[in-house]
């Protein structure tokens, strides 16, 4: 039942808009998702062999630099109470930039290139990954650090052997959070300026008032976050494997 429920809440909701989009009867508005799969499967070439892989090559730069930044910053923050107050505001203060009013400064300084759309995902990543590791190795527990160092333990083995895998159930949360969001940036960015990807496809289906076009884009792009979010809780289960003997 656990399974199915998803799906069934799925099937419920799709009928709903099924019913909705022909008693409105505007297809250039609100398509039905019978023709939103129609028009999946008649653009299929053009949406999983162009511009999927464009959108997917933004979103996979974006995570690695995210993950690598934010990993950093954690390390920083966790090394200096100094560092700490110098870096926590300047995380806050990049969360309440208006992402769209500052992509197309971004489109500005780096043209219709890959890297302004990088520069929007990292922009939206990789908070939530500094935030959550930098949580997670602070929340080590006290009485494990006396255990390990009074055991002879040096800081090397303290961090990579205790603090290490205490973090990784937060930071995996944190990723967990980011991978969504890293797709709805990929997808601004591209919406904003470029010359090829998924949001890049939907806005130029707007400007023909397509409304199956204008969604079934957005319909993959939503799949393809849902494989990436699968493909972590699994990464998460095998790295974590270790909190079902606890």
């Amino acid at each position: 039942m656990k399974r199915t429920a998803p799906f069934m809440l799925l099937i419920i909701l799709l009928c709903i808009w099924e019913v909705i989009a022909r008693k409105v009867d505007m297809q250039f508005i609100l398509p039905t998702p019978i023709d939103v799969i129609h028009k999946i499967w008649t653009l299929r070439e053009v949406l999983f062999f162009e511009h999927l892989p464009a959108t997917m090559l933004v979103v996979a730069i974006g995570l690695a630099v995210s993950i690598i930044l934010g990993v950093i910053i954690a390390l920083l923050m966790t090394m200096s109470r100094i560092l700490e107050q110098a870096f926590y505001p300047v995380l806050i203060a990049t969360q309440t930039i208006p992402i769209i009013a500052i992509a197309p400064i971004f489109v500005l300084w780096f043209g219709y290139t890959i890297w302004s759309r990088v520069l929007v995902t990292i922009l939206i990543a990789f908070f939530p990954i500094a935030i959550a590791a930098f949580d997670g190795i602070r929340s080590t527990s006290t009485e494990y650090k006396e255990l390990f160092l009074s055991m002879g333990a040096n800081k090397r083995e303290l961090f990579f052997k205790l603090q290490v895998p205490a973090a990784m159930p937060m930071f995996f949360s944190g990723l967990k959070v980011a991978v969504p969001m890293a797709v709805i940036g990929a997808a601004i960015g591209e919406w904003l300026g470029a010359q090829d990807g998924l949001g890049y496809f939907s806005r130029r289906m707007m400007t023909q008032f397509d409304g199956a076009g204008v969604f079934a884009p957005i319909a993959v792009l939503s799949i393809a976050g849902l494989l990436l979010f699968t493909f972590v809780i699994l990464l998460e289960k095998y790295m974590l494997r270790w909190r079902k003997y606890q």
